[in-house]
């Protein structure tokens, strides 16, 4: 079972839904995640924090969510996107900016169609087909409605700060309207043209996919893989197959060439040789046969595509299905056949092998090629396979006519913007992949064979002689109407005479997301007041993976639709992977709902919801596996604000982010111990407390006479968690926000200051009765109090705030509970962020505290090394004349306090740096050129057992050491091991050699006093 889990059910609270919360019960005991993230989300949507308003500095800040697909639920690669985006949000509105966070939901055509196909089949046994596409279309909305809604209530549980009254679906009538112009604006323009080219198409699906639906697997020997739609029986992959063309001219030997797709051949139209290959220049000029359309197949030279020195040296020439070949037939002028019907059986033009799916018709070419004699034998081919991440599939390239989009001039327009700086990138690595994209690109194939989608809006104009896969035969429009009257004037026909067939196929979801940015704020009406006000936006925030797929071509298709950027920066976060490393997959069980880690989930009931989906009996064997390794005790309920924090914080990995549940475990500690913190803060400084107002800065307080050291300590490193934070926002580097926020919540102000100003706190007036200036200390005490008591109460307000952004529930929660000032708003979401107050900063007391902390972690560190748990030792410091730091120390005993209660020492003693005045029975350790820490032992250890257990350390540490030195030192070590192994091994060796120093040093010491002893 999870830990700590509360049920929302339970939570007993007088708030009435979307009211302020109720904070008049005392706070919990501990941290309890669903209880603090109740009712806050509700009330801030209710009284309108999420809208835009003016601001105070005048700027605006708009961001629209990427909009994910409406094909199930949100997994933890969302869940990243929305913590960045809605902490960049929730900051910009707290400096004062505008802000507005667009939602949306993407229709997904190939992704949603797939999984509601599947969905049919598994539930109904019906195929799309079978029910007809308006009956299907209907089917996914229905879909749409219960998954989108599912979606919503994950974004609204993460904390998004969306303005849910201008929330947009892809397929909703304003965005359909914005699609279909866009299509007739560029189709006028001849940028949008209708040729018949090599596509990826998916047999399975039978559509073509883009290049971001293919992925590639290396396979490296000979291998049988499964193919879908193929029952049981597995194909062999990986390997060359070598088979003879006779010659034409049969005085020349037959021509061996290789293939690892054996089927092709039914379409070859040529045989490629190299012109300066000796081996050929007999055969240039000729003809072969094919075996079986008894074809003439040319052969030609072409040095672009063969390499002599590969194989035969004899290429075959398959222009219908491959990229390579279709390129050298387009040189050639050669004949393009496609051998493949839409659901990947072979056509008539396969001949005998008519009707056989494709991979069948590849073990009966083989056949009949041996019999023929043909058959020459076969390799061992490393391959690089394509597979339709939406079906599984083997993806074959096959001409088609489709719809094209012409990139050039749109893609130099982009890479302008980025080498000018017009548009920035971040980080600033991915401009190379940028420009490799770019300056390279392709005409894009916008078409797409599906049902679920935007409808193209072409007409083929049938005219006796019109071809469809001709672009002079369409014309588009948004209505038939339109289209009648656009062709009875393009051809000249009287409007009756006119007959148009709309084009059934739908454009692909990039063309429609490409528009994004601006068709939700109501382009193409110019007149629409959000479009005039907030577009561009300001930021475009994804993930590094779709780069080019989407970010690219918004920036194309807005500089040309808008003649603008769509928004001046982009944030490119890294993938979300398993600990493992594994990308995230649903038939691994590795895919993790946000709302799981929110509110916890047993290993149960994480079964149950691969049940849910479209996952195989097979596939959900496969998962449960999967989650039993992974999460063998469910997830814990780590709660929202952890799980923003936690994510934020892998950002500074630089890599792809491998989740480690525990992770996002320690950071609902964390969550705990801002609890703890400002539970304990407000119990000290107690209920009628009244906080002196921010306008004074302390100034009145006289903090540098009458404060102590830490006072002023304290409000320095104030402002240096304020600067990184602002920092890290501004620069997109939210790891430093997390860093700051975490190093001074936890390091500096609980294990420091909070815990300096405990012995303070507690004195009372009748502790100073029986002294004779009692009066008098105590007005002094109680005026170092009331210093206390502000700044405790100064570094809750200005921390939760900084915090507030990444964790917006728990910060909300606990500065609800802290005193407020006149200047307070009603909510911290619309507070101001904190900015630096210079009066604040003190380089010197950084310093001298810095001092003690490297006096207070050699304590430590030596306390470790001799095993001293639960014996409080004396120490002896030993400064230079001139210390500063001895001169603190010995005046104010909150300073020496600190040593005293985190070193875990009994007593501390200042001596001269003098050889002489060294004490006896002491081991040493020199912290720099000023400080000499002697640790008096003699008594409290047994010195020869000490050092027996030292020595048994060090050998261990030793043999670590050679075998991780071994490892580092095989053969093409660099090469072969991956990256952050290396990266791995380097440091443990690294730690190593410090460990073995330091027990030497330990040794060396303790070797010393058994001298003394003796």
């Amino acid at each position: 079972m999870t830990e700590n889990k509360t049920n929302t059910e339970e939570i007993k609270n007088k708030t009435i839904i979307g009211e302020k919360k109720d904070m008049s019960d005392p706070m919990d005991k501990s941290y309890d995640p669903i209880k603090v993230e109740a009712f806050w989300y509700e009330y801030w949507e209710k009284q309108g924090f999420f809208k835009p308003k003016e601001g105070r500095t005048g700027k605006k800040f708009v961001i629209a969510l990427p909009p994910p697909n409406v094909t199930g639920s949100l997994h933890l690669g969302h869940a990243l996107t929305g913590a960045i985006q809605d902490s960049l949000v929730r900051w910009h509105r707290m400096k004062g900016d505008e802000t507005l966070y667009l939602p949306a939901l993407d229709h997904a055509g190939i992704a949603t169609q797939s999984v509601v196909e599947k969905k049919l089949l598994r539930e109904k046994n019906i195929t799309r087909q079978e029910l007809g596409r308006e009956k299907f279309i209907g089917e996914i909305w229905k879909w749409k409605e219960k998954y989108g809604g599912r979606i919503n209530k994950q974004l609204r549980k993460l904390g998004s700060s969306l303005d849910w009254d201008r929330a947009t679906f892809t397929m909703d009538k304003k965005l359909n309207y914005a699609v279909n112009e866009a299509f007739i604006r560029l189709h006028k323009e001849g940028i949008i043209y209708r040729s018949t080219r090599l596509v990826n198409w998916s047999c399975r699906l039978k559509t073509a996919i883009s290049d971001i639906e293919v992925e590639y697997k290396d396979i490296k020997s000979k291998t049988y893989l499964s193919i879908p739609g193929y029952g049981n029986k597995k194909y062999p992959f990986g390997i060359l197959t070598e088979f003879a063309y006779k010659m034409e001219d049969e005085t020349l030997e037959p021509l061996v060439v290789a293939t690892t797709r054996l089927e092709t051949m039914l379409g070859d139209t040529a045989v490629a040789v190299h012109s300066k290959d000796e081996r050929y220049i007999k055969y240039q000029g000729k003809f072969a046969i094919h075996p079986f359309s008894k074809r003439r197949i040319p052969i030609i030279c072409d040095d672009v595509l063969v390499d002599p020195k590969f194989g035969t040296g004899a290429v075959k020439v398959t222009p219908g299905h491959d990229p390579n070949d279709y390129a050298t037939g387009k040189r050639h002028n050669l004949e393009i056949i496609n051998i493949l019907n839409d659901n990947g059986t072979i056509n008539a033009n396969g001949g005998q092998f008519e009707n056989l799916k494709r991979f069948e018709a590849r073990v009966e070419v083989a056949k009949k090629l041996d019999e023929m004699g043909l058959l020459k034998g076969e390799t061992v081919n490393p391959m690089r396979i394509g597979f339709c991440t939406r079906s599984g599939d083997i993806i074959e390239p096959i001409v088609k006519p489709q719809w094209f989009a012409n990139c050039d001039e749109m893609a130099k327009r982009a890479v302008k913007a980025v080498e000018e700086g017009e548009l920035n990138i971040y980080p600033e690595n991915h401009k190379q992949v940028w420009f490799n994209w770019l300056n390279n690109i392709r005409d894009w194939c916008i078409s797409r064979q599906l049902w679920w989608g935007h409808q193209i809006p072409a007409y083929f104009v049938d005219l006796e002689g019109h071809d469809r896969s001709k672009t002079e035969h369409w014309v588009s429009a948004h209505t038939e109407e339109e289209a009648k009257k656009i062709a009875s004037e393009k051809f000249k026909i009287p409007l009756e005479k006119v007959v148009l067939e709309r084009d059934p196929d739908v454009l692909d979801t990039w063309f429609s997301s490409g528009l994004f940015p601006y068709s939700i704020l109501g382009w193409p009406n110019e007149e629409s007041e959000d479009l005039q006000k907030f577009y561009p936006t300001s930021l475009l925030e994804t993930g590094k993976d779709i780069l080019f797929f989407w970010v690219a071509r918004m920036v194309m298709l807005g500089l040309k639709l808008t003649d603008k950027l769509p928004f001046t920066d982009v944030y490119l976060h890294t993938m979300v992977r398993d600990a493992h490393g594994r990308k995230m997959s649903k038939s691994l069980g590795n895919v993790v709902d946000p709302l799981d880690v929110i509110k916890g989930i047993n290993l149960e009931d994480l079964h149950k919801t691969l049940y849910t989906g479209n996952l195989s009996e097979k596939e959900v064997k496969l998962a449960i596996k999967g989650q039993k390794k992974d999460f063998p005790k469910g997830i814990p309920q780590c709660g929202c604000d952890a799980l923003r924090f936690g994510l934020c914080d892998y950002t500074s990995q630089g890599r792809d982010i491998n989740l480690n549940i525990n992770k996002i475990k320690s950071c609902r500690q964390f969550c705990n111990k801002l609890w703890n913190a400002t539970k304990f803060t407000l119990m000290n400084i107690g209920e009628g407390f009244t906080p002196l107002e921010t306008e004074s800065n302390f100034e009145d307080l006289n903090l540098h006479t009458e404060g102590s050291f830490l006072d002023r300590w304290i409000l320095s490193k104030v402002n240096k968690a304020i600067i990184k934070c602002n920092n890290g926002f501004e620069k997109y580097q939210f790891n430093e926000v997390t860093e700051a926020c975490y190093h001074f919540w936890l390091h500096e102000f609980c294990d420091i200051y909070l815990e300096s100003t405990k012995t303070l706190m507690k004195v009372k007036e009748e502790d100073f009765i029986e002294s004779k200036t009692g009066k008098e200390q105590w007005e002094k005490t109680k005026r170092q109090q009331t210093i206390s008591k502000n700044i405790l109460f100064r570094c809750l307000d200005i921390g939760l705030k900084l915090l507030h952004p990444i964790m917006p529930f728990v910060t909300e929660e606990l500065w609800q509970r802290i005193p407020k000032l006149k200047t307070h708003q009603e909510t911290i979401m619309v507070e101001d962020y904190p900015e630096t107050i210079p009066v604040w900063n003190n380089s010197q007391e950084e310093s001298l505290l810095d001092g003690i902390k490297s006096i207070i972690h050699s304590v430590r560190s030596t306390r470790e090394q001799y095993s001293l748990t639960k014996i409080k030792p004396q120490i002896f410091l030993a400064f230079t004349e001139s210390s500063k730091l001895k001169e603190l120390l010995q005046k104010d005993t909150q300073a020496e306090n600190l040593i005293l209660f985190l070193g875990k020492v009994s007593k501390i003693e200042y001596i001269d740096q003098k050889k002489e005045n060294k004490p006896n029975g002491c081991v040493v350790d020199i912290i720099g050129d000023t400080c000499i820490i002697y640790m008096l032992l003699q008594g409290l250890i047994e010195i020869p057992v000490e050092i027996k257990k030292l020595n048994k350390k060090k050998n261990k540490a030793e043999k670590d050491l050679q075998k991780v030195t071994r490892r580092t030192k095989a053969k093409n070590y660099e090469n072969k091991v991956p990256q952050h192994i290396q990266k791995k091994n380097s440091e443990m060796i690294t730690s190593l050699e410090k460990e073995i120093k330091d027990f030497d040093f330990a040794i060396e010491n303790l070797t010393e006093l058994l001298d003394e002893k003796n």
